[in-house]
Order: structure tokens, then sequence, then C-alpha cells
């Protein structure tokens, strides 16, 4: 491939304490908590939305906050809920339903409340290291090119976007180097639900020997009521997309458009309460379900989860079932999906396991953390502690880890893990295992 020099000398446009680069639900996480520590905090977001997936993806509800007996996601994961909730932002109909543009002003409250500085649009497209630790970050936005420089620097990109680009280590995948398929969420209007039932994909082989699909695609999360005629759709898989590359995301989204029209199709001929529904809309950015796994000081792995794991540098527990899509659509790869969400890697009422400190430390990396889908785990793991809940805890650990380490002028595996959870606890999070400072 032919190549060209670029260089050019940029600003350094802002200062700050801590950088949460990525704007979802980790990275509100982290900058709230950091900020409410009066640290002096940016965030940055490539989107001219917070909250990533559940706002401008439109992913249509949570995963579940809680193990049947104990809120896990506490804290800030509470906080965002009962918010949303008062601000109309479930719908009515279910606690873990969202109402996107509602929850996308919660988030604006939280930040501006919390006197963040947030700057949205901006592509993070590099990064300045002086060996085991970050100066700067690189973004390109409207008003061209310039960088942010900080002290601590908190990755929540999803993709592992600062890691990688500083050179640690990651992986990527199955040993093959697939990952799950990605798809774009959609809104529906018009739905009769007083008279759905049962499930949305019992008639699925029934359509495909009709051919009204393009690909026979097993897997059908479904439409999710968020109001009293409309729902939000996870429908559909963009199956062999790489995430980290732009060419195999625009092909997804033109496929994935099309692909709605079939499934619209399916639901008026073959459902009963969606005779007349509609595609209303489709998300702005693709629902990603992997792609990098930064390694980190620990790597949370099957076993902890099979062994519903007690570390004692907990900074959180979480529940959810291995959920782990089939990179094809054949129905060998559907049987085992359900075989592990079902039934092998589900836990029963009450059962968690533990999430550790040492997973949000990037091996080669000093004076950064990371948090949401992008932590230092296994690809079992990866397809649990990804769901929104699961991010808000790791999010909420980070941020306070980073405003420790501002404090006591440390690095960030440096800090009294006894300390930071204390201080996790005050702030609400869930955290039984504690034990007390030494």
């Amino acid at each position: 491939m032919e190549k060209i020099n670029f260089s050019r000398d940029i600003d350094i446009r802002y200062k700050t304490e801590i950088l949460v680069c990525g704007g979802g639900p980790s990275g509100i996480a982290a900058a709230v908590t950091a900020a409410r520590q009066e640290k002096d905090v940016t965030i940055v977001d490539m989107n001219f939305s917070l909250g990533g997936a559940g706002t401008v993806g439109m992913v249509p509800a949570f995963m579940q906050f809680s193990d049947g007996e104990n809120f896990l996601a506490d804290g800030i994961g509470r906080e965002i809920l009962n918010r949303l909730e008062k601000a109309g932002g479930t719908g009515g109909f279910r606690k873990n339903a969202i109402n996107t543009e509602v929850l996308k002003r919660v988030y604006d409250d939280m930040v501006t409340e919390a006197e963040i500085k947030t700057i949205l649009g901006v592509s993070i497209i590099g990064v300045e290291k002086d060996k085991n630790n970050i100066s700067h970050v690189i973004l390109s936005g409207k008003s061209g090119i310039y960088a942010i420089e900080s002290k601590i620097f908190i990755d929540c990109t999803g993709d592992g976007d600062v890691c990688a680009k500083a050179g640690a280590p990651f992986e990527y995948g199955d040993e093959n180097g697939e990952v799950m398929p990605g798809t774009l969420c959609s809104f529906w209007t018009d739905i009769e639900w007083d008279k759905v039932d049962g499930r949305q994909d019992r008639m699925l082989k029934e359509a495909f020997k009709e051919d009204i699909f393009t690909t026979h695609d097993l897997h059908l999360t479904g439409i999710s009521r968020s109001g009293k005629t409309f729902g939000g759709g996870n429908i559909g898989h963009a199956f062999g997309i790489n995430p980290l590359d732009e060419v195999s995301l625009t092909n997804a989204f033109i496929e994935q458009r099309k692909i709605l029209l079939e499934y619209q199709e399916y639901y008026r001929r073959f459902l009963n309460g969606f005779s007349k529904v509609n595609l209303a809309g489709t998300a702005s950015i693709m629902g990603i379900r992997e792609s990098r796994r930064i390694m980190g000081d620990y790597v949370l792995c099957l076993k902890d989860f099979q062994n519903r794991a007690i570390f004692d540098d907990e900074i959180g527990r979480y529940c959810y079932p291995v959920d782990i899509h089939a990179s094809n659509p054949d129905e060998e790869g559907f049987k085992k999906f359900e075989e592990e969400y079902k039934k092998n890697f589900k836990y029963n009422k009450g059962e968690s396991y533990g999430i550790p400190y040492r997973i949000l430390l990037p091996k080669t990396l000093d004076n950064v953390l990371m948090a949401g889908r992008c932590i230092s785990c296994d690809r079992y793991l990866m397809g649990s502690i990804r769901v929104m809940p699961g991010c808000y805890i790791t999010g909420q650990a980070a941020g306070m880890a980073s405003s420790m380490a501002i404090e006591e002028n440390i690095t960030p595996r440096e800090i009294n893990v006894k300390k930071l959870q204390k201080k996790l606890i005050e702030i609400g999070a869930y955290l039984p295992n504690y034990k007390g400072e030494k």
C-alpha cells in the first residue's frame, strides 16, 4: 500500500485532571463519579449525544440491574434508572424499558449538574505517550485536530481505542478471530400490544419457507414495548462484521436497513398485534457486541463465572448470563447459544460473580483505567459484563479510583483498594464482601 507522510503542529486546546474517552454508560458513570469528588473532568465522545448504545444506538431495554435479591448496579446505576423512570423514560410499562430521547436528557442533566466539560462529535485519532504514561489524546472534530492533556485517562470507548493506540495488548474475538454479529436497533410504531401473544420468533421457520428473509437467522430477540403503541427493536444480525473497520460497518448499515423491511413483513403477516406495524427509525450507530478486550492485571474468566467468584479487590458484582450470539446464522450455532444463555451459563436467583479492580488496569499503562465492554476478561465474561448495568458498575469504580489517584498523586495501580471499596460503598455500590480497611 502506498503511503504519505502526514505531520502537523497541533494545539493543546484543553488541560484536565481526568479525561474520560467515550460517553456511553461506563463513561457517564466514570465522569460523574469523579466529578462529584470535585475533580476537573472532561468527557469526549464521537456522537452528538451521550449514552452510546442506550441512546444513539436505540437499544430498547436495560439488562438486569438485580440478581433477584440484591440491586447489583447500585450507586450511579440506580440513580440513572430512577431518574429515567421519574422523567417518564421507561414508558410506564416495565422498569427496564428505555425511551432513548428521555435517557439522552437524563445524561445531559447529570454531566451538566456535575460541571463536566463535555465535547461531542470528536474522534480519537491518536495518543502521545512517555514510557507507560499517556500524556495527550489527539482528537479530530469540525474545528480541526487538537490535543487534550490529562493526568489520568479512562478508556470507555467500548473498542479500547485509547489503550490500543497506546500499545496495550488485547484479544479480539474467538480462536478464529470471529466476533459476535452486530445489530442495527430500530424504532417501531402502530403496535397493538393488547393483541400481542407468544414468542416473536415462533413463526420464523414458516416465514423461511416463503422466502421472506435473505438470511435464515433463528435468533430473534424481538421488539420490546416502550410506549402505548410503539416499541424498540433488537432485530437482525450483521454477520461477518468487523467493528474496527469503517468499510465493513458501512456495508453492514446498508444491508441491515434493507433487512429490517423483511422483518416488517414478517411481523405484519405472521404475528398477532403487529398487522399495522411500521418501521419508524433506525439507530445512528451499530449495536456492537464484541471487539477488543484489553488485557489487564487480571483476566476475568469463565471459571470465575462458574465459581461465583469472590475477590479481595472487588469493586462490584454482576449476574447477567453469558450471552454470546453465534457468529454465523446456522442452526447449530443458535442451539449452542441457547444452551449457554438459558442453561449452562445462567445463574439462579441471588447468585453473582465478583468484579476485581485489577481488570480495570491495562497491563502496560500506568495512568490509564478502562471501563465498559473493553475491560480485561475472556470472551465468555465479556458476553456477560458488556451490558449497560455492568458498564455502570465498572465505570463508577474507574471514576472513583481516578479521583483517588489524583488526590494522592499516584497511579491508579498504586491506590489502596480497601479505601476505594469504602468510598464506593459510601456512594451506594453493592460490595457485600467488603471486610473493612486493613
